[in-house]
């Protein structure tokens, strides 16, 4: 829970206005004051051949994405690879979409669930593990960031768990500098920056 007298952070619309009104180059260290965020965590020493180092997502990705993948309140938003929960915190706020982050390190996880937790965001949940592996997490999903996590072997996996979702049913997927194998069951939608794109499932013909 938020502490007493803290003011409440504003959501929807009202966050959304509120961050357009603070320059590009601000809006990173404002979110991390709102949600009471301090230096990022130091990486496990453990963490798996292939898995990028945390690395907090870009506030205006996150803005860009939210508004034109879209994420809907009715959504189930899976992050992939959520780190300390920031993003997936400021989602559910910009959005009221439910959220579950996916992280393969475990002090990350133990940080994200305090935040939400501290800042009262029940349909904010994160479950730890290695993202491909998590089916019952992905099945979930309507909406997938992925803010490079991983890359090769892993994320040929992680496509592949999602294939048959996209085939059957609306999903996207929004992906930040992270350049994806060629995917029939993806189709690129508009618009397309240089660090982010965004795909919607190619569902079969009935």
């Amino acid at each position: 829970m938020r502490g007493a007298g803290v003011a409440p952070l504003p959501r929807g619309a009202a966050l959304r206005a509120t961050l357009a009104d603070i320059p590009p180059l601000e809006r990173d260290a404002w979110v991390d004051r709102a949600l009471g965020l301090g230096a990022p965590l130091d990486d496990d020493p453990g963490l798996p051949r292939g898995c990028v180092p945390y690395l907090p997502s870009p506030v205006d990705a996150l803005l860009r994405l939210t508004e034109h993948a879209p994420v809907r309140a009715s959504d189930v938003f899976v992050d992939v690879g959520a780190g300390a929960g920031r993003a997936a915190a400021l989602v559910h706020l910009l959005t009221g979409a439910s959220v579950v982050g996916l992280e393969v390190q475990p002090q990350l996880v133990t940080a994200a669930r305090a935040l939400v937790a501290r800042l009262d965001l029940p349909r904010v949940s994160f479950v730890e593990g290695d993202a491909p592996t998590l089916t019952t997490a992905l099945a979930a999903g309507s909406v997938f960031f992925l803010y490079c996590p991983f890359s090769g072997e892993r994320l040929a996996r992680l496509l592949a768990t999602l294939e048959p979702a996209a085939r059957a049913r609306d999903i996207r997927v929004c992906c930040l500098d992270l350049p994806l194998p060629p995917c029939d069951w993806l189709e690129p939608v508009p618009p397309r920056w240089p660090d982010l794109a965004l795909y919607r499932g190619a569902r079969r013909s009935p």
